[in-house]
């Protein structure tokens, strides 16, 4: 295992509901980060299209052409812009690894069903590396289990969260500012070290997904940071409406140092007074006995 990693946090804008153009600016992106020697490079949940926002600002049958353009330009696992990708990455392009989050989010149902990816955590030449997608960092059993399969780096991967408009009463978690300190508390809590990637909304975005005018979504977004086993920030983060990789180079024997205070599943923990049961199997709306 590489003693200094280099890691990186993507913040940028997608190709809104554009399946080649997404391809092509993932590939670069992918590029531009080998050229920089990052090892780990973070993408935000759902890059590829990109966030759907007016799920949440526009009825649902005023959605219902967008939810069509949006499925035809989606990422399929065994495909050939997938193969693109994969290339881009060369050394190490293959798939390790597919699961979907296991619950969405409110209207997000609208689109997407249920996923059983519980094992989240895959070996590498650069550690253990392990993900959750959005709000899925507010569910502390899906921690819990991550942490159990002994992560080292953390990608956490989001769409655009902006900041509160004023007047309008909008929860604290549905800011970028309120979702970066639950990914600070998540690497503090896991002794593990985090990348947070971000989209950015443009107005490009805000045009293609009938947002102008709306108060919620405003240009911006983007809350990209890399946090270190013991939640301190390791740097500066972009303006919310820039794009680019935030990279930092680290080790991971420092995980050490915080698990040797903090280790929740660890010497930390109390599995004779509480533990968490994990279903692997899942379960099928229909059963043959």
């Amino acid at each position: 295992m590489s003693e200094t990693i280099k890691v990186g946090a993507v913040q940028a804008e997608p190709a809104w509901l554009n399946l080649p153009e997404s391809v092509k600016k993932v590939t670069s992106l992918v590029e531009q980060a080998g050229k920089d020697g990052v090892n780990v490079l973070g993408f935000p949940e759902l890059f590829v299209p990109g966030y759907p926002w007016s799920i949440w600002t526009e009825p649902y049958l005023d959605n219902t052409g967008m939810f069509h353009e949006y499925m035809a330009n989606s990422l399929v696992k065994d495909s050939p812009e997938m193969a693109q990708i994969c290339e881009a990455v060369k050394k190490a392009g293959k798939i390790v690894l597919h699961r979907r989050k296991i619950k969405p989010t409110g209207v997000e149902r609208a689109i997407w069903g249920d996923g059983d990816g519980l094992i989240n955590v895959v070996d590498s030449p650069f550690g253990k590396i392990g993900g959750l997608n959005c709000w899925e960092h507010f569910q502390p059993l899906l921690r819990y289990h991550e942490y159990s399969q002994g992560v080292d780096i953390h990608i956490a991967g989001w769409p655009p969260f902006f900041g509160k408009p004023e007047n309008i009463p909008i929860l604290y978690t549905t800011t970028g500012e309120g979702d970066r300190l639950a990914c600070q508390f998540m690497a503090m809590e896991g002794a593990c070290f985090v990348v947070v990637s971000t989209q950015v909304m443009g107005e490009k975005g805000r045009e293609k997904l009938k947002l102008v005018g709306s108060p919620h979504i405003t240009s911006g977004g983007g809350f990209a940071m890399i946090f270190g086993p013991d939640g301190t920030p390791l740097v500066d983060p972009l303006d919310s409406g820039e794009e680019g990789i935030l990279t930092a180079e680290i080790q991971l024997s420092t995980i050490d140092y915080a698990k040797n205070m903090l280790d929740v599943v660890g010497h930390y923990s109390r599995p004779d007074l509480l533990s968490l049961n994990v279903n692997l199997k899942g379960a099928k709306p229909v059963r043959y006995i």
